[in-house]
């Protein structure tokens, strides 16, 4: 057994920062090489939170940087200021036998990090006070709002919150896909008693993109109840959705009041000057030095949301670490087009999505989730699928599911019909372009 070399972890980190800019975070300085032995480096981290992430986002690329600087067939592994690899008091804490699928926490994602502008402070405002007052100040606390405007953040801020004031408090922060999956499992190998005690015996239960719930009676039913007795138990329970309640397709009206009751507020595109600031901030958490100009040049190119803006101190890092020159406007400007400034178009919903075809065909959303096989429904179905997978990041089974619960197979024979027959029939093309401009349209508005 072996001391780590100082000098060895410094040339890492310099491997990182050159070859994985994008991973590398600020408090990668708080980690401390331990020992190597056996083949194994050992690395510290500070929290559970810390470790769960490395080991789970960046062990490859460290174990990369680590045999690329020492020329030796090393593997890294995070522990605990203990020696631990899973020290107590974990981000999450649940009951069960059922495997864990919780969503992992990001260190990155706490309030001290979320960037306050018009379109978000009500809906931080009220994140901040259920993590203070757990049940008692708006339950449940429902967000929603389009692709990458912070409301995972705000969730996991939450989290974090919960886990540094209260080590004792059960939480569980899961998908709706995982709350559906978990469902039907224990349904079909007869472990009810198990997915109650999970999801029924916790402090906090939140649960990312609930509107996946859509035409799930059976999974519909099961929340119905999970939710009557966590808020009887005045348990918190904190949702996130690309819609309002209300505009969920397919969703229970008992449901829809449920979730109702407590506070439901919705997260904006960020103004131009929050886009400043959030430009700065993921800088910062990098450890990135950013010039005004340059800081200044990315919000102004980017106007949709914080994963673009994101994407975009990426491409400019890659290209600086390419080239290893110092990040300049010129360089920012060659990395993201050196032409005026493009507006990037926000990712529509596909709630949108059905809104711009059924007006166009003159076609009901019920029709659209149908098993009607006529072909002026299954046209403008196709179409909604089509859309769907071209303009959202939702997978093939996501997509199936907003349209009666269809199957990864199916979207996908849609896609190539519509395709096909845009290629071969120009009339046709001309429709769905027609379509594609008042989605954007909408999406802009």
């Amino acid at each position: 057994m072996a001391l780590a070399d100082p000098a060895v972890w410094r040339d890492m980190q310099s491997y990182l920062c050159r070859y994985h800019g994008e991973l590398c975070r600020q408090w990668f300085d708080e980690l401390e090489p331990m020992r190597l032995d056996g083949g194994i480096l050992e690395i510290t981290a500070r929290n559970s939170t810390q470790i769960n992430y490395l080991q789970q986002r960046c062990r490859d690329p460290f174990t990369e940087a680590a045999q690329n600087i020492t020329g030796a067939l090393v593997v890294v592994n995070f522990i605990g200021p203990n020696g631990a690899t899973t020290p107590q008091g974990g981000p999450t804490r649940s009951t069960g036998d059922l495997g864990s699928d919780e969503l992992l926490l990001s260190p990155d994602h706490t309030f001290a990090n979320f960037v306050v502008g018009p379109g978000n402070q009500l809906a931080c405002a009220a994140a901040k006070a259920v993590s203070e007052q757990l049940g008692r100040a708006y339950n449940p606390l429902f967000i929603h709002g389009g692709v990458g405007l912070g409301k995972t953040h705000l969730l996991q801020a939450i989290c974090h919150q919960i886990n540094d004031a209260h080590a004792d408090a059960t939480t569980y922060y899961v998908s709706c896909d995982t709350f559906m999956n978990e469902f039907m499992q224990c349904v079909q190998n007869g472990q009810m008693h198990t997915f109650h005690q999970r999801y029924r015996h916790v402090d906090l239960l939140m649960i990312d993109d609930i509107h996946f719930l859509t035409n799930r009676e059976r999974t519909q039913e099961e929340f119905f109840h999970t939710f009557n007795t966590l808020y009887q138990n005045d348990k918190q329970i904190v949702l996130s959705s690309d819609s309002p309640p209300s505009e969920i397709p397919q969703l229970e009206e008992r449901l829809i009041s449920r979730f109702n009751w407590g506070l439901v507020t919705r997260v904006d595109q960020p103004c131009y000057e929050t886009r400043v600031a959030i430009v700065q901030k993921k800088a910062e958490l990098r450890g990135l030095p950013l010039p005004n100009d340059v800081v200044y040049f990315i919000a102004a190119k980017i106007e949709s949301n914080t994963r673009e803006l994101e994407g975009a101190i990426t491409k400019v890092q890659s290209l600086a670490a390419l080239r290893q020159l110092p990040i300049e406007l010129k360089l920012a400007q060659q990395a993201l087009g050196d032409q005026q400034t493009i507006v990037v178009n926000p990712q529509p919903s596909i709630q949108n999505i059905i809104d711009a075809v059924t007006n166009y065909y003159g076609v009901k959303l019920a029709d659209l989730q149908s098993k009607r096989r006529h072909r002026s429904i299954t046209i403008p179905r196709q179409v909604c699928m089509h859309l769907a997978r071209k303009r959202t990041r939702y997978s093939l089974e996501e997509i199936g599911g907003y349209f009666g619960g269809r199957d990864h197979t199916t979207v996908m024979h849609a896609c190539r019909t519509i395709e096909g027959r845009a290629q071969s029939d120009v009339s046709f093309a001309a429709q769905l372009d027609e379509i594609d401009e008042q989605l954007s349209l909408a999406s802009n508005n």
